[in-house]
């Protein structure tokens, strides 16, 4: 009689590993990050480098000293300090990403138990915290001289020549009544705009969400539904009414498509059941409709990622399916 093996779970095993997933989401930033350094040069570059060795450093220390197994090498750091250094302005000073990348993988990531245990996206969760201390540097964006010539509004003549003009984001400035034309929205999918170093092309980003789709790495079920959510509320609430201009306007300023294809999809922190993801995917479009409609930001993708993190727990808890056999009516 052959006896039965009994484990524990998980059962369902995979061969691919931490680091391959971690890998091919830095492969799928890249055209991002081409893009982020071409448009805004040297001081955007070094900001990705002092934020990645930054996190890199930081988890490797702390794992010395607690004399944990050290995991640098499944890129998860890496990641971390690539996704924050995206989320930062291109004409930040040189600490802002070294504050934020300890905090990210310290107090975030760390100090919750390491990588799998962290309650919110960490490279979010330190945008903000640096959001809300500095607000003065993470609120001012600047245009390269590259992006001078093909931005939507007008430069005057007395910062021609200049290294970057500081001023408002296109999203900023649809908010307080500019009109939405054609230039306007094909600089904001391609790129020539103000904002962050990693959110200002969306067809960059489109670019890496589709390999993570076509590697397997995530499905199109967050990434689609967040979209498609924001769009509705939007539609509904924005004061444009179903206008395509608007609506993609919206959907391809500021961070809304780094967030939706590369940080809401985030293994740790997202739903792990189908309808989990759904649910999840509705309340980031409709957190997200609240803070740039009614919120006195034109933004607010991080933070709706990261409230939508922290109820993770409860979408998994009423959408986990109901195991075979189970709470089925009784027949007498």
């Amino acid at each position: 009689m052959e006896k039965l093996r009994v484990s524990s779970n998980p059962h369902d095993r995979s061969r691919v590993t931490t680091n391959q997933i971690m890998l091919m989401v830095v492969i799928a930033l890249l055209p991002a990050t081409v893009f982020g350094i071409f448009n805004f040069g040297l001081n955007a570059f070094l900001l990705i480098v002092i934020s990645i060795v930054t996190c890199v450093l930081t988890e490797g220390i702390y794992e010395m000293l607690m004399h944990k197994k050290l995991t640098v090498t499944d890129f998860s750091a890496v990641v971390t300090g690539l996704l924050l250094a995206l989320n930062l302005p291109p004409e930040a000073p040189w600490w802002i990403p070294i504050l934020g990348g300890v905090f990210a993988i310290l107090i975030v990531k760390q100090l919750f138990g390491g990588l799998g245990q962290n309650i919110m996206n960490p490279a979010l969760a330190a945008r903000c915290f640096l959001l809300l201390s500095f607000t003065g540097i993470m609120t001012d964006f600047s245009v390269s001289p590259y992006a001078q010539n093909h931005i939507a509004d007008v430069v005057s003549s007395a910062t021609q020549g200049a290294d970057a003009v500081s001023g408002a984001t296109l999203l900023a400035e649809i908010k307080a009544g500019t009109a939405v034309d054609g230039s306007m929205l094909l600089d904001m999918f391609v790129g020539n705009i103000r904002g962050t170093i990693g959110e200002t092309s969306a067809i960059a980003l489109l670019i890496g969400g589709i390999f993570l789709v076509a590697m397997k790495v995530i499905s199109l079920r967050i990434p689609l539904t967040y979209i498609g959510s924001f769009a509705v509320f939007y539609a509904i609430f924005g004061g444009h009414g179903i206008d395509p201009m608007y609506l993609a306007a919206e959907i391809c300023g500021g961070g809304l498509m780094l967030g939706a294809w590369f940080m809401a999809t985030d293994y740790v922190t997202a739903p792990l059941t189908r309808n989990g993801q759904l649910v999840y995917g509705v309340i980031l479009g409709i957190l997200t409709g609240i803070f740039r409609v009614f919120g006195g930001s034109a933004e607010g993708v991080s933070y709706a990622i990261i409230f939508s993190n922290l109820l993770v727990p409860l979408i998994e808890r009423v959408t986990v399916p109901r195991a075979f056999g189970k709470g089925g009516k009784r027949h007498e």
